[in-house]
Formats: C-alpha cells, structure tokens, sequence
C-alpha cells in the first residue's frame, strides 16, 4: 500500500465507503502524495505521452485553426487565449510559434493556463517564457473577454462516478475496504433522476460513466463564450455517449490495477462527449470528428510533407512514425475525438462542420 493508500483506508475504516470520484480526486491532486502534485508525468521518462509530445505538428494545427476561428469571427482585440491541463506547455509553445506571423494576433491575445499542479506550472513558466502567463487553478476566474481555449486530454483526468444498473434504477460504484486492500463494491439502490433516459440503451449490470465536474467547467466556458464570443476545441478519447468501466490506471507506460498504488500512476477515463454537448449549451457543436480525420482536414500531410524535406535517416523516421500515431485509424487517430463549440451564429471552425454532433469518419 502507498502513503496515499494508508489515508484512505483509514478514512474509509472511520467513515465507510467513498466514491469513484473521490477516490480520483484524492489520487491524483492530494496535496502531499496526489500523482499531479508530486511529478512530471509526461514523456518517455514519465508515464505517458500526449500528441503534443509526439509532434509539433499537432500543435501546429491547433494553432492556426485557433487563428482561423479568431480571424472568422472578427479578430477581436483583446481576446483570451486558454489551455487547460497544458502539461509542460509544449502544446502553447506550438501554438504560439505557429502563430506568429497571424496578423494581430499575438499583440490581441492575452495568455492564461488553467492548472492546479505546481510541478506543471513551473514547467510551463520555462517553456513559454518570455511570454507572459496568468496560471488558473479553475476555469471560474479566467478574465471576461472573447475566449478561444483548447483543452486536450484534461476531460480524461476529471474525477467520474461510475452507476451500475440494478433493475429500473441503478447503484452507484464506491471504494471501501476488504481486511486492508482497497476494493470496489456498491451501494444501495439510488434514484438518479438524470440517468433515467440511459434504460432505454443499458440493461442489468451496464455500467455508466458521470462527470460533475465536466458539466460545470463547459457551463463556465458556455457562460464566457455565448455573450462575448470565442471557440473551443477539446480534444480527448471518447465516445459520444459514455457506457461501461473505463476507468484505467498507467504507470510508466503501462497498464495497472486503478486501485493498486494510489497517488503514483495516472486515473483517467473515457470521456462523454454527449454529456460535455449538452452541458456547453446554448453553445453550438461542431461535428464531433476523429483527430486523424479532423488534422487530415487541417493539412497535417501537406505540413508533414514539408518537415521531411530536411530530414533523413533515423530522424525521418521518427517523423513519419509521429504522423502516423496521430492520424492513423489504429493508433490515435480514432481513438481520440475533436469537438468544437462556439455560439450558434459563429463560422464552422476550421477541420469542423456543425448540427451533427455525432462521430463521423467521413
């Protein structure tokens, strides 16, 4: 058992079970032993990698579909240029640099980061400087402006509470205890007044996902967005519509037991991207869209294309294996989806076409 999992188990002996989301939250920002709160968990000396860590060119895009979207939309002056979980800040730096020579639109964009982890934001000072930053420890105080934000692979780490079908109600998945080993068990039957559409597509035993703490960060956004303007793009792994346990655990780059080491690898699960449409409403959604086939439609070959041009040897071959991971149907380029949201009068973003929210290969 880790430090982390020995104050658990003690609260769980003195108060009785708690829930997914708790467990999540503890693990992953406690302020002593959680994973964020303690390391760098990118690259290859950490525990996982994220497209920005694979290639430039992911960051490339982003940006300068940020810029279209900005330009479309009247180039307002100033505007709010957000990440939220930017990791090391290497996806901003992209961003940024792919952006340069957009006219007007460095001198109009104001830079925040939405971030709890103090080992990341000190990592993001280094690699955005000299530009200046405002660190967030919530959407809830980003400034009121025009907002263009990105957030990529930071739904998957919210904290989720999973409910498991019990006839025509549900019981909702909690941790407690069996001796001294963390373990998963149930509660009584609950009504789950917002769960009663999903009867009509789960049967006995279906397990499905909900995250709070999603909802309200997309009605902040929504909140921002609608009266003032701006876009999201939010790109994770996901289905539209969120069933069975997908919570899963890394560490260094492996699978592990979600409940076996507490605190030291990485919680994530499946986003809902159905729950996160809803929850930005009255905001507009852009075809939620697979990455490989939203950056095809941004030109990541023709861009992919250029690089090579000075490339050779084991280095090309690192290049054309990143363009590969990002795009492919059998690495991340289904896996992982895109959906955009603006108000309903706004342009389609770019890569992005709206009123069909669905996934979409085509």
């Amino acid at each position: 058992m880790t430090p982390l999992g020995d104050i658990l188990a003690r609260r769980i002996a003195a108060t009785g079970p708690i829930s997914i989301a708790d467990y999540m939250a503890e693990c992953l920002l406690h302020p002593e032993h959680g994973y964020y709160a303690t390391r760098d968990p990118l690259g290859a000396q950490g525990d996982f990698i994220t497209a920005p860590e694979i290639s430039q060119m992911f960051g490339e895009m982003l940006g300068l579909a940020l810029a279209q979207a900005w330009m479309d939309q009247g180039a307002p002056h100033p505007f709010t240029l957000a990440e939220l979980g930017p990791g090391r800040g290497t996806l901003m730096a992209d961003i940024l640099r792919a952006t340069k020579a957009v006219p007007g639109f460095h001198a109009a964009a104001d830079l925040h980061l939405v971030e709890r982890s103090s080992v990341l934001k000190a990592a993001q000072a280094r690699t955005l400087a000299p530009h200046a930053i405002t660190h967030h420890d919530t959407t809830a105080t980003l400034p009121d402006a025009p907002l263009f934000v990105v957030a990529n692979e930071f739904f998957d780490a919210l904290p989720i509470r999973q409910f498991q079908r019990d006839g025509e109600g549900w019981r909702e998945r909690q941790v407690g205890l069996d001796g001294d080993l963390l373990t998963l068990g149930l509660t009584a039957p609950l009504p789950v007044q917002d769960l009663a559409f999903r009867l009509d597509d789960t049967r006995d035993g279906d397990v499905v996902e909900r995250c709070p703490a999603a909802a309200a960060i997309l009605a902040d956004l929504s909140s921002r967005i609608e009266p003032r303007g701006g876009a999201a793009l939010i790109i994770d792994y996901g289905d539209w519509r969120s069933v069975g346990d997908t919570l899963q655990a890394v560490a260094q780059h492996d699978h592990v037991d979600p409940l076996a080491v507490p605190g030291q690898a990485d919680l994530t699960a499946h986003v809902d991207f159905e729950a996160l449409t809803h929850a930005s409403a009255p905001l507009t959604p852009h075809l939620l869209a697979p990455q490989g086939v939203f950056l095809e439609r941004l030109g990541i070959t023709q861009r992919a294309q250029t690089l090579a041009q000075n490339l050779s040897g084991d280095t090309l071959d690192a290049h054309i294996k990143a363009h590969r991971r990002l795009t492919h149907p059998d690495e991340m380029g289904t896996l992982f989806k895109v959906l955009g949201l603006t108000r309903a009068k706004a342009p389609d973003l770019p890569g992005l076409t709206r009123n069909r929210p669905h996934a979409d290969a085509s």
